[in-house]
């Protein structure tokens, strides 16, 4: 497992939570919006941060912050690996947040029903007919549906979120995601950015949408979820 950065203290990544932020490196898709690329492309070029120590750096934080956050890249990547870390983990005490892009829906099946996290965020791309734009890749989206009625069916608490691209999401791919979420507890809606480069630069060219059209989707959103929201404006 490679652990390619801690961020000591978020306010923002688990919700209701003091959190410490672990980043593991490489990720199965290549979303051309993602502005984590040093941890998508050029992890292997990071320094690895041993288990060991990344555990005693949480020990001594642990009073200060209440939950960790195991993020990436993709952390499913890591496969078996990945599961006796989240075990020691919260033999600590820690509650742990895991986020994922659910293409590994095996491993994603087999951590919730084993319940070896408190808190799952899946991020949910666009519509199932423009994954593979929004992914970078070809892929299986049976994969998607998979993980989303494995997180929805346990009792895991969880959220479902979308970064709204221009041109790889609009309205109609709020629906849709609408309809394949149905009954979630949390969706969010998540402002896109051009601050920082992109996987694919021509992406730092889009215009990110208003408020207002954030708010348009938002209200097709709430007809499907329990809880919807906006962040990032």
């Amino acid at each position: 497992m490679r652990i390619c950065g801690v961020q000591g203290v978020s306010l923002i990544d688990f919700p209701g939570k003091v959190s410490s932020v672990l980043f593991l490196g490489g990720c199965n898709f290549r979303c051309p919006f993602c502005q984590n690329r040093s941890l998508v492309e050029g992890y292997k070029y990071l320094p690895s941060i041993g288990e060991d120590s990344v555990l005693a750096s949480l020990r001594r934080r642990k009073g200060f912050i209440d939950g960790v956050v195991i993020t990436g890249g993709e952390p499913l990547l890591d496969g078996v690996e990945l599961l006796p870390f989240l075990g020691r983990v919260r033999e600590m005490g820690l509650p742990v947040k895991l986020d994922t892009n659910g293409y590994n829906a095996d491993l994603l099946v087999t951590i919730l029903k084993n319940m070896a996290v408190d808190y799952v965020a899946m991020d949910v791309k666009s519509s199932l007919g423009k994954y593979e734009r929004a992914s970078g890749r070809p892929l299986n989206t049976g994969r998607i549906v998979t993980s989303i009625q494995a997180i929805m069916g346990s009792s895991i608490e969880y959220e479902f979120r979308t970064t709204c691209v221009p041109g790889l999401v609009e309205s109609d791919d709020i629906e849709e995601i609408g309809r394949l979420i149905k009954g979630a507890k949390r969706y969010y809606l998540q402002q896109f950015r051009t601050g920082e480069p992109t996987l694919v630069p021509s992406y730092m060219e889009i215009a990110p949408y208003p408020k207002e059209k954030l708010e348009e989707f938002l209200d097709i959103a709430r007809t499907y979820v329990k809880v919807a929201g906006i962040r990032g404006i």
